[in-house]
Formats: C-alpha cells, sequence, structure tokens
C-alpha cells in the first residue's frame, strides 16, 4: 500500500507538470524474482521512476519499455527471462533467477477506471479489496488492469456480462484472501487474470508518548502503516514529537476506544509506562476484536494486570503479547522498535519470524496459484 500512495502522488505531480506517464506491474512470476506479482512502478516520459519491479537489475530496460507505452499509448507485455546465463543484461550474475511477465499500460486521465483510478479508489478505504488485470502472452491485445472489486462497489471497463464472470470469482477470491491466478476467453482470445486480493495497510495505536516510541512510530511511517499515537499528557501528545504519525490524541482509555476503529488489521501497543492507564486500556481491548495487543515489559508485569482484571486466563496470556516484540537481543529504544516492527508484521503476515536460512520452503510465504 505504500507503494500505491507513492505511486499517486508522483502522478498527481505528473499531471500537474503536464507530463504523461504509465504504470508497469508485475502481472507474472515463473521462478525466484526479487518482487512477486502486484508489485508496480509509475514511469513518467521524462523517465521519472516511483516504486520498483525488481531489486534494480529490469528498471532500465523497463523505463525504454515504458517510455515506448507512452508514446505509442498501447498495452504491452514484456517478459524477462533472468534465468539465461547468457544474458548480460538480466542474466543469474545479478542474482535474479526467473522469468517475469511485466505489464505496461500507459495512463489516459480522460478513460473512467483507468488504472491510476482503480488505485485511487483501493486506497480511499480501509476494506479488502481484489484488483483484477488481464494479459496475454499468446497474442498482443492485452486488456490490462480491469476491475477493482469490494463488497459494496465494483468498479469495471469490461462489459456487464464479462464483469459478472469475473465478479463471481473476485468474490470467491477476496472471501479466500489469497491472490490468484486464472483463465478467461473473451471475444475469442485468451487470456491469463491475475486476481491481486488486497488488504488495508497495518493500523497501528501507540499508547504513549514517550520517547521510546519516537523510533517505533518512524519506522510504522516508512512501512507504510497507518499510525496513531495517544496519551494522557498534553505535554508529550503532540505533532510536533510525532510528526510521522497519522493522529496524535490527548485521551484517557475510554476516551480512545471511541476515537479509533479496530478492524482486521488494528495492532495495539500498549507503551504508556504507567500501570495504571495499560491496565484499564487492557481491560477495554481484550472485549473487543483486536487482532493484536502487545504490553511493554517483563511477562509479570501482564501476570499482574490480568490478575488484577480477573482475566487471567490461559486464552488471554495467549492473546496479548507481552513481553512485546521479537527476541532479538534488543537493548535501546530503536532496537527495540525494531523487535516490535518484526514481530507485528510476522503476525498479520502469518510468518514464523524465523531465520530465513532455516526455511525449506519459497522466501515468500503465499505463492499464487
Amino acid at each position: 500500500m505504500k507503494e500505491i500512495a507513492e505511486i499517486l502522488k508522483a502522478y498527481s505531480k505528473a499531471e500537474q507538470d503536464n507530463k504523461r506517464s504509465a504504470l508497469a506491474t508485475v502481472v507474472k512470476v515463473e521462478g525466484s524474482s526479487y518482487r512477486r506479482p502486484g508489485a508496480r512502478m509509475l514511469v513518467t516520459d521524462d523517465g521519472l521512476l516511483t516504486g520498483a519491479i525488481s531489486g534494480g537489475c529490469l528498471e532500465g530496460d523497463a523505463l525504454k519499455k515504458a517510455l515506448s507505452a507512452i508514446h505509442q499509448q498501447q498495452k504491452k507485455l514484456v517478459t524477462y527471462d533472468t534465468t539465461d546465463e547468457d544474458d548480460a543484461k538480466f542474466g543469474v550474475q545479478l542474482g535474479c533467477n526467473g522469468i517475469v511477465h511485466i505489464l505496461f499500460e500507459p495512463i489516459n486521465s480522460k478513460e473512467a477506471n483507468n488504472p491510476i483510478d482503480l488505485l485511487k479508489a483501493l486506497v480511499a478505504e480501509r476494506e479488502s479489496a481484489v484488483l483484477v488485470t488481464l494479459f496475454a502472452t499468446e497474442h498482443q491485445q492485452q486488456l490490462g488492469s480491469i476491475m477493482l472489486y469490494r463488497k459494496a462497489k465494483i468498479s469495471s471497463i469490461v462489459p456487464d456480462q464479462i464483469s459478472k464472470e469475473i465478479s463471481e470469482k473476485a468474490q470467491q477470491i477476496l472471501l479466500g484472501q489469497t491472490s490468484h491466478f486464472g483463465a478467461l476467453e473473451i471475444n475469442g482470445l485468451s487470456y491469463e487474470a491475475f486476481f491481486e486480493y488486497t488488504s488495508p495497510p497495518i493500523s497501528l495505536i501507540i499508547a504513549g508518548a514517550g520517547n521510546d516510541v519516537q523510533p517505533l512510530v518512524q519506522m510504522a511511517y516508512l512501512l507504510g502503516w497507518e499510525v496513531t499515537v495517544v496519551d494522557g499528557r498534553p505535554t508529550h501528545a503532540t505533532t510536533q514529537r510525532f510528526p510521522n504519525a497519522n493522529r496524535v490524541l490527548i485521551a484517557k482509555p475510554n476516551d480512545l476506544m471511541n476515537k479509533v476503529e479496530i478492524d482486521g488489521q488494528t495492532a495495539f501497543a500498549l507503551m504508556t509506562h504507567n500501570y495504571n492507564y495499560d491496565t484499564e486500556l487492557l481491560n477495554l481491548l481484550l472485549h473487543t476484536n483486536a487482532p493484536y495487543i502487545g504490553t511493554l515489559g517483563p511477562k509479570k508485569k501482564l501476570v499482574r494486570m490480568l490478575d488484577e482484571l480477573n482475566l487471567n486466563t490461559e486464552e488471554n496470556q495467549h492473546r496479548v503479547h507481552g513481553p512485546i516484540g521479537l527476541d532479538i537481543g534488543a537493548e535501546t529504544a530503536e532496537e527495540i522498535a525494531i523487535s516490535i516492527i518484526a514481530e507485528i508484521k510476522a503476525f498479520f503476515a502469518g510468518a514464523g519470524a524465523t531465520s530465513l536460512k532455516n526455511k525449506k520452503n519459497s522466501i515468500h510465504t503465499h505463492e499464487i496459484n
């Protein structure tokens, strides 16, 4: 989502400057690649790149292909075979070892539901959605980004009958919460369909506005998370101290619960260093569907809070991440922030938070079928 937000910002600037642009999207990968399907890069006609489609080995040639798409105003699919050891540009000496299919779409702002419009609609709401892209490897007619599917609203550029067929599949993807590939035939032509499941960015709500929270806010901001900082002390909870937070609130626990929304991507970090504040807030959170709750401090602190609340059950001890963070030997505020960020990221990704060298399967846990 952070990459998409940066692309939209760059596109808005390009429009103001009367620059033409094209969107490059990784739509399929066979074998290994630095970026997976769904990675995007905006290219303007003066050569400015925003986003990334690889670790750097494809961007140079992709720039040329994007400029060609802009000039011809035609969608193009380009296949890069990085498994070819004799390929001086894309060979394994650059660390890649897969076949990457990239779709280039020139953006026409006058066309309704163009690729940028779909991305704008995607980020406009905190709701899971499915982006549908149609591409073809057997012929040159590319349909590209055609639909954004949500439960309550569908944005599409294809005829109603085709839209219905695609919508039914997108609905299944939304329920399954996993991206998927499929095959479609439209007007006698065969297409591959990339159904890309997307979820809102993580909403990190931090109770506490001490100095140790500042690096945590900065790191979450760099990841594109939505960050709320709350504290009962007006001297600490200020935008001057947390310029990268989306919101800074002065509130007691009860007031806080009336000012925030909790969804499937919400994480709470209790870091006030105020035992009573943390205990009161923990009591409120345990009666919500907040998926992630973390408490700073030793395990005995969490046990004591749960005892006082008469909520010390095995389920609650398992549910609350206390002490918060991964065991990486963190000591400083910055190191602790890394530990917390890593645990929250692993939690929502369903990852084991283990060393990659010990992983027996692919680096990317969720391979797309």
